[in-house]
């Protein structure tokens, strides 16, 4: 029988490590003000199989490792599972690509997924900081960041999500309506950069637009 390479592009982490990853972006965002009231999550994948979160009702800016669990992306749901887990764990299972997921709850995020819930899209087009994106190496670009609608029932919005997103250009992250926005990468450091990016672009499309 012929041998089976292993998945190069799938990373293949330690608990620990994740966890580490998990814990920066975490306290990134708190030092940001972007999780206010205990809001928001994390992730880092670890193997094909399975992913580091934050456990629900964690502070996530004095994130600490105990408050970080080690859950299967396609599996029984963790009993300190946050009710987000699935925005992340089925991302996971449809993107091989993604090694890390971030959730915020920015205001500039939350404002323009309001304004814009209608379109469908939030278009970011011109701008010089959308170089700090993974393989994007012009600011004469458009990137269409797609907007869902809340849902309570996060299974079947993580579901919603997918399907839309298969409609979508390939991007960086997604906004819900009233809600925060999803941000991804293929590593917590590219998740870091990103989240930096999306929050300085949002807030200028914000004033952009003369309504801070």
């Amino acid at each position: 029988m012929a041998e089976t390479s292993p998945d190069l592009s799938l990373p293949d982490l330690s608990f620990a490590d994740a966890a580490d990853g998990v814990i920066a972006m975490a306290h990134y965002a708190g030092a940001k003000g972007l999780v206010p009231a205990t809001s928001g999550n994390f992730s880092v994948r670890m193997t094909a199989t399975h992913a580091a979160v934050t456990a629900t009702g964690a502070n996530k800016a004095a994130l600490v490792r105990d408050e970080v669990i080690e859950a299967e992306i396609a599996g029984a749901k963790h009993p300190r599972a946050s009710a987000e887990a699935p925005l992340h764990l089925v991302r996971y299972a449809h993107a091989p690509e993604i090694g890390a997921i971030s959730h915020i709850h920015s205001l500039a995020a939350t404002l323009l997924s309001r304004r814009h819930e209608a379109e469908g899209v939030l278009r970011l087009e011109g701008w010089e900081l959308l170089k700090a994106f993974s393989g994007i190496h012009t600011h004469e670009t458009v990137m269409e960041v797609p907007i869902v609608p809340n849902d309570q029932d996060t299974d079947r919005l993580a579901m919603l999500v997918e399907r839309r997103l298969r409609e979508s250009p390939p991007g960086f992250g997604y906004l819900i309506a009233g809600h925060g926005l999803y941000v991804w990468g293929a590593t917590y450091q590219d998740v870091l950069r990103h989240m930096e990016a999306f929050e300085f672009l949002l807030t200028a499309q914000l004033y952009e637009e003369g309504r801070p």
